[in-house]
């Protein structure tokens, strides 16, 4: 080899180096985005789930309490009380039913001579010492127990051709995927908080518009009860006195707590900050002039009638 050869390899070698430094680099950088990416989804979806549990709450709905882990084995179930532990696994594990042997087990059948006594069960420990199982003599044959065992792999080795293996998700497009699903959640949340933040009654309408509308509408319902009285006392069932006092102040109150009550049940906000306003003095000034109104309005007509 000439010089020139040997300088042109090293290049060649010191070009190889850097490539896969540079490889290396690029791939540490690439990690390193992965895990920055993946730590901020966790954070995002863990205030997302904080998010969804309060609106839970808000609407009455308590979040699933944690199950067990997927995958865990079932519990063995208890024994009888005063006996061990290990007790109780040693029962577990003498009532199991007896599985296939070990090739252990099978080697040491296949090495024995024909018309040998079988080994001690208390000195193989294999499938002979399993209850239930029948002597060493009827063991199955090495080849047959083979090809009962492991049909799949024997054909995939005798045609040399490997097991499939199953394809390597993309790293990055997976949190590419759960970012978007993490952009929808953040979009039905947002539309779920504007539709918590909107009453029950009239849910489009301002608060004022809504405090006018119920003392109002509690205000008409005490007029239509005001008419009720006025024709009973008409034919004699309620005197004059009983008529003013209900008119005046009975019948105005029971407007001005009603419609308090109907803005506190169904005029408050499934999630809001504070308490919402009730406008008590309007409220107050619209029972109480309403109904006397509503009377007076009522003597006009009956006297412009007759």
């Amino acid at each position: 080899m000439t010089f020139e050869e040997y300088a042109a390899l090293a290049r060649q070698l010191a070009e190889h180096r850097r490539a896969g430094e540079r490889d290396a680099a690029a791939e540490t950088e690439r990690r390193r985005n992965l895990h920055a990416t993946a730590d901020s989804l966790h954070h995002r979806l863990t205030a997302q789930g904080q998010r969804l549990d309060q609106l839970g709450r808000a609407i009455g709905v308590s979040p699933p309490p944690p199950g067990p882990p997927t995958g865990a084995p079932p519990a063995p179930p208890p024994g009888p009380p005063g006996q061990p532990a290990g007790a109780q696994r040693a029962d577990a594990e003498a009532s199991a039913p007896p599985g296939p042997p070990t090739p252990e087990a099978v080697d040491a059948g296949a090495a024995a001579p024909p018309g040998s006594p079988a080994p001690d069960a208390a000195d193989s420990g294999g499938a002979v010492a399993a209850p239930g199982r029948p002597v060493a003599g009827a063991y199955i044959p090495v080849a047959e127990e083979t090809r009962l065992a492991l049909p799949a792999a024997a054909g995939a080795t005798a045609a040399g051709i490997p097991a499939p293996r199953a394809g390597t998700p993309d790293p990055a497009v997976e949190l590419e995927l759960a970012r978007r699903y993490a952009d929808e959640a953040d979009r039905h949340g947002q539309q779920a908080e504007l539709l918590a933040q909107r009453p029950t009654l009239l849910p489009t309408w301002s608060p004022l518009a809504r405090a006018v509308a119920v003392y109002a509408g509690c205000g008409a319902a005490a007029g239509v009860l005001m008419l009720v009285l006025v024709l009973a006392s008409g034919i004699g069932l309620v005197d004059g006195f009983t008529l003013g006092a209900w008119i005046c102040a009975g019948l105005p109150a029971l407007a001005f707590f009603a419609g308090y009550l109907v803005l506190g049940r169904w005029g408050r906000p499934a999630m809001v900050a504070g308490t919402p306003p009730r406008y008590l003095p309007l409220g107050f000034l619209l029972c109480f002039l309403l109904v006397p109104a509503a009377y007076c309005a009522y003597l006009l007509l009956f006297r412009a009638l007759r």
